[in-house]
C-alpha cells in the first residue's frame, strides 16, 4: 500500500501516534465484527487481506473466530504492522501474518486473494492502491469496503470533509474500475460489497 495521495479524499496517512484508539475496544459497539463477517462471506480455507490493518484489531479477531483460514494483515507503516507483531508474539494467532506492504511477501499475495477487508482507508487510498487491491484478488474474489460516513454526525473519526458519503464512495470506486454490489449502513460508516468490473458482487 505505497501512499501514493492520487485520486484521495484525505492525502495524508494516519498518524501512528494515534494507535492507540484503533485498539478501543469501544469500536465493536458500532462496528460488530460478526457482522463484519457476514458481509465479507469468507469462503471455507480462504485468504483474507486486511488492507490497512493498523494495529490489527479486526484481523485477529476474524482469524481467531475462522481458524480454518488465513489472514494476510497488510500496512505500508511498518510502524504500524509492530504493534501487530506484539500481539501476536504476546498471544499467538498462527493464521495471521503482518506483511509490510511493497515487500516481496506482499507482491507474492497478487491474484491469490479471496476477500479484502478495507477498514476506515478508502478516504485515505490513491487511485493506485485502489487498482492494487483489485490485483490482489483471485478472478472471483471481493473486496468489503467499510468506512466513515461523511453524512453522519459522529463525535469522532476524520472530519467531515475528508471522507465520503456512501453515495461518492460508490461513486469514486466506479472511477477507478470498481462495481459496488451490496450495501450496509453502520452507527457512523457504511460498507460497500465491491468486485473489479468485469465481476459482479
Amino acid at each position: 500500500m505505497s501512499h501514493d495521495a492520487r485520486g484521495a479524499k484525505q492525502p495524508h496517512r494516519f498518524d501512528p501516534k494515534k494507535a492507540a484508539m484503533l485498539d478501543d475496544p469501544a469500536r465493536f459497539e458500532y462496528l460488530p465484527p460478526a457482522e463484519i463477517e457476514a458481509l465479507i462471506d469468507v469462503p471455507p480455507g480462504a485468504l483474507v487481506a486486511d488492507f490497512g490493518t493498523g494495529t490489527g484489531l479486526y484481523a485477529l479477531e476474524l482469524a481467531k473466530h475462522r481458524p480454518d483460514i488465513s489472514v494476510a494483515a497488510i500496512d505500508e507503516q511498518d510502524q504500524m504492522l509492530g504493534f501487530l507483531r506484539a500481539k501476536l508474539a504476546a498471544s499467538p494467532t498462527p493464521n495471521v501474518r503482518a506483511v509490510l506492504s511493497g515487500t516481496p511477501e506482499a507482491l507474492a499475495l497478487a491474484g491469490r486473494v479471496d476477500r479484502v477487508l478495507a477498514l476506515n482507508v478508502l478516504h485515505e487510498l490513491g487511485d493506485d492502491a485502489l487498482s492494487g487491491i483489485a490485483s490482489l484478488l483471485r478472478p472471483e474474489g471481493r473486496a468489503l469496503f467499510i468506512d466513515w460516513n461523511a453524512s453522519v454526525e459522529r463525535p469522532f473519526g476524520p472530519p467531515q470533509d475528508h471522507v465520503y458519503s456512501s453515495a461518492e464512495a460508490r461513486e469514486r470506486l466506479g472511477s477507478v474500475g470498481w462495481t459496488v454490489g451490496r450495501e450496509k449502513s453502520f452507527r457512523y460508516h457504511y460498507a460497500l460489497v465491491a468486485g473489479p468490473s468485469r465481476l459482479r458482487p
